[in-house]
């Protein structure tokens, strides 16, 4: 009785329950996730900057390697250090520190203030970049242009405007370093860097979209006890002309064919010495016929004078002609060429 009363108690709770909504279901019943696991996911909430959001802010961009760049990278800074001691009168070093990928608006967003930024066009390319001066390099080239110390360094001044000579100063130092990119480039190809103009705030230096993907490179430079850092930033649509080019793992690499090695080839093939055989006549014998050839014997032969002869190498026949006789030797004068191509050469065989 006790079991029947337990039975139907169940029955009514159950019965009592099918018309409210079911309670939401946990993660191990439903097989899903749970809405904080999708925020966490997809990086809206407030964690430690993971998930699909994060991903897509996130400034560093993979864009393929360059193998090329980094070369003319390393030419650069070479090229730079000799025309930095000149313009300087001084001795001076520039290095690469690093080349990576980043995403423009974020570079620009980064850049601290104040800085120098000179916008120069890429003439052969159709497209512009970007050369970024921190203070601490302006600073340096303006006081040793300037009749400033060599000494040991000392404390900059507080930042404030620069002012339309100090302007000009750098701007004579960025059209030196277009020049040396340009004779950096040559390796892969012609390509003039021509001056546009010198921005101080950086919202007004936008030559591309700030998600673009850039190639950025940081450079050093020592100038005697003092120094600083400027940066190349090229937009990947600056770069797409060239890019082939700057893909290769060196210099002359080709996907394609290899003009030089056909080239090459081809010589060697026209310059290959080939046996020549004059056909007067061919005949079928026995082989018991063949056995009881003897010394002396004449065969007789179904050409005469007026009969063509066959060229032949090998197996091929290349043409025929007519028996004649030049000087104290015989010769072929060539009548018919049974190639697809005429031969380039006539004359005795």
């Amino acid at each position: 009785m006790i079991e029947d009363d337990k039975d139907i108690s169940e029955v009514e709770a159950a019965a009592s329950g099918a018309g409210e909504p079911p309670a939401a279901t946990t993660k191990a019943s439903a097989g899903g996730l749970d809405q904080e696991e999708i925020d966490s996911l997809l990086g809206f909430d407030d964690g430690d900057g993971n998930g699909v959001r994060e991903m897509i802010k996130s400034a560093v961009v993979s864009y393929g390697r360059l193998p090329m760049l980094e070369v003319i990278f390393d030419r650069l800074g070479g090229l730079t250090s000799a025309s930095l001691r000149s313009f300087t009168s001084g001795p001076a070093e520039v290095t690469v520190e690093g080349i990576g990928s980043i995403r423009f608006g974020a570079y620009l967003g980064a850049i601290s203030s104040p800085a120098l930024l000179a916008i120069f066009k890429a003439k052969e390319w159709h497209n512009f970049g970007l050369m970024s001066f921190d203070a601490d390099l302006v600073f340096a080239i303006l006081n040793t242009l300037l009749g400033g110390r060599h000494g040991p360094p000392h404390e900059r001044p507080d930042p404030r405007p620069y002012t339309t000579i100090e302007q000009d100063l750098i701007g004579q130092m960025a059209e030196l370093l277009l020049a040396d990119q340009a004779k950096a480039f040559e390796s892969i190809g012609p390509v003039e860097f021509e001056l546009d103009r010198l921005e101080t705030n950086p919202g007004f230096a936008s030559i591309a979209r700030p998600g673009s993907a850039a190639v950025m490179a940081r450079f050093n430079v020592a100038i005697g006890k003092h120094g600083g850092q400027f940066d190349i930033v090229y937009p990947q649509a600056t770069l797409e002309p060239v890019r082939d080019l700057l893909q290769q793992n060196f210099m002359g690499e080709t996907s394609g064919r290899d003009a030089f090695w056909e080239d090459s080839l081809g010589a060697a093939v026209w310059s290959t010495d080939l046996p020549l055989i004059a056909v007067l006549d061919e005949q079928k014998m026995s082989l018991k016929e063949v056995m009881n050839l003897k010394v002396g014997q004449t065969l007789a032969l179904k050409s005469g004078p007026q009969s063509e002869v066959l060229i032949k190498s090998g197996e091929v026949s290349l043409a025929t002609g007519r028996l004649g006789r030049s000087g104290a030797r015989y010769s072929v004068r060539i009548t018919r060429n049974l190639l697809d191509q005429p031969l380039d050469r006539k004359g005795a065989a």
